[in-house]
């Protein structure tokens, strides 16, 4: 078929005013040039048909991303900041602060007075990683991880900082990057998604942020490369079961009866969603056989239990779902994207606190020697972090024994582990405030770009032209692969 009828087999009304006069730009040139001269752009639903779009071999070919919803604070868990002891209620001096934009939860604070953290920290590994003592398991592996102190982002409120760091662009709509390794490597397993989102119940639930579908959108990309999220109590999948009498064969009569309807439908309208919705049709039906055994725990031996913690038997707890993420990797999911609420401590710190890590630090660490141990953990790449950081001065009441802390974009920690990622790296430095960083920045757009390549990816060349751009995850401004963090 020549490329021009291809092109218009495929276009629909949606997306021909979606391209407005670009479309009517086609059109005329088409009839100018002829079909045989008219060359066509790369179309997102082109995925499809190509299952590894990767420029090179890449060392990761999964990524579990646990992402702690609120923004940890950096200065309680991994940035060790000693010498704030001495400046105890003193305000922040307006030469580290250097007018900062402020949330309005604090900027109608009179003062600002730091808050050193009342927590003791110690060092860890041949490294000397600093940890703080809410963080026993993770202590135990810092020689397995890769610490960045020195991230940091524009978004200074929830909303935009998530997608931002999800989607490599504050504004909805754009795909994440769940999304984006779904489109670039295509599936392991015919009988899972690509991409699966789990949500795990904290234990404290004192101030949790909305979590919404919109986080793992396929934005511009097609839809079969959205994220399916799997439930934490009660069926993992609305409607994964037969309701009770319908025997699988009617299921698959009525799946078979669909189809064919989809069909119709495509061949009037030509429009490529059809065709997805035909293929998650489809996978949905095998999912109900691979779902249930992916979910069901009773194979795993009580060494499993051992490593995660007792909560893993608890489903939806965080430990439970660190333990999913493994047997998700394992049998194919390439990306496994872990929502756990609740780090937003804008007060009651020491009563918070304690909590989240209690929740994630023996998870996290028999989830990287569980995927060690099976010899996953050099093609799994596992990141944790948040949005953002939080402030040294304390938001509200202050004592030595408890304070609260604001949103802070210019610097936090996040660390990864596996995936050709060089284990024992502490990169970047804040100031003494834990304010400002002093060596080797790492934007976003830097982790992202780095990221990819990690899959196999140039960020400059994996692009889909969409709105007549070249739409990529690290956007147009400048990034960075972070060399000295690669193995």
């Amino acid at each position: 078929m020549q490329p021009i009828h291809e092109y218009g087999r495929h276009i629909t009304r949606r997306h021909f005013f979606a391209q407005g006069s670009h479309a009517l730009g086609w059109a005329a040139l088409a009839s100018l040039l002829g079909p045989d001269r008219l060359a066509v752009p790369a179309a997102a639903s082109a995925a499809a048909d190509k299952p590894n779009l990767a420029h090179f071999p890449g060392k990761a070919k999964h990524i579990i991303y646990l992402h702690m919803v609120g923004g940890p604070s950096q200065m309680d868990l991994y940035d060790y900041k000693p010498v704030m002891q001495e400046y105890y209620d003193k305000d922040l001096p307006e030469s580290i602060r250097m007018g900062q934009r402020l949330t309005t939860m604090t900027s109608g604070q009179k003062r600002f007075p730091i808050a050193p953290s009342k927590y003791k920290f110690a060092q860890h590994g041949q490294c000397g990683m600093w940890v703080g003592e809410l963080l026993p398991w993770t202590a135990k592996m810092v020689d397995d991880m890769c610490f960045v102190r020195s991230m940091h982002t524009e978004a200074i409120n929830h909303e935009p900082a998530i997608t931002y760091i999800q989607t490599g662009n504050m504004n909805t709509g754009r795909p994440c990057l769940g999304a984006w390794m779904s489109y670039g490597l295509g599936s392991l397993n015919e009988d899972l998604p690509a991409f699966v989102v789990l949500v795990a119940q904290p234990t404290n639930t004192e101030q949790v942020q909305a979590i919404s579908a919109r986080l793992w959108s396929s934005g511009y990309l097609p839809g079969e490369h959205a994220g399916v999220s799997f439930r934490s109590a009660g069926d993992p999948i609305l409607y994964i079961n037969n309701p009770p009498g319908v025997p699988a064969e009617v299921r698959r009569r009525t799946l078979d009866g669909l189809k064919t309807l989809n069909e119709i439908n495509f061949q009037a309208l030509h429009d490529p969603e059809t065709q997805t919705r035909i293929a998650q049709y489809e996978l949905a039906f095998r999912m109900q056989a691979s779902v249930p055994d992916l979910t069901n725990l009773a194979s795993e031996p009580e060494s499993t239990f051992g490593l995660y913690g007792e909560q893993a038997r608890k489903p939806g707890t965080f430990a439970n779902t660190a333990l999913l993420c493994r047997r998700l990797v394992e049998r194919g999911v390439r990306f496994v994207q872990v929502y756990h609420n609740n780090w937003d401590t804008h007060s009651n710190v020491a009563g918070r606190l304690p909590d989240q890590c209690r929740d994630v630090d023996q998870a996290c660490y028999g989830l990287i020697q569980d995927l060690k141990q099976r010899g996953m953990l050099d093609s799994t790449l596992v990141i944790w972090g948040g949005e953002f950081g939080r402030t040294i001065y304390s938001q509200g009441g202050l004592s030595k024994e408890n304070y609260g802390r604001d949103h802070h974009p210019r610097c936090f920690t996040i660390w990864m582990a596996g995936g050709g990622v060089k284990g024992g790296t502490i990169h970047g430095e804040t100031d003494d405030f834990s304010y400002n960083i002093v060596a080797d920045p790492v934007h976003l757009r830097d982790f992202h770009a780095t990221i990819l390549h990690l899959l196999g990816f140039d960020h400059e060349r994996f692009t889909v032209k969409y709105q007549g751009l070249d739409q990529r995850l690290t956007g147009v401004e400048p990034a960075r692969v972070i060399k000295e963090l690669l193995a």
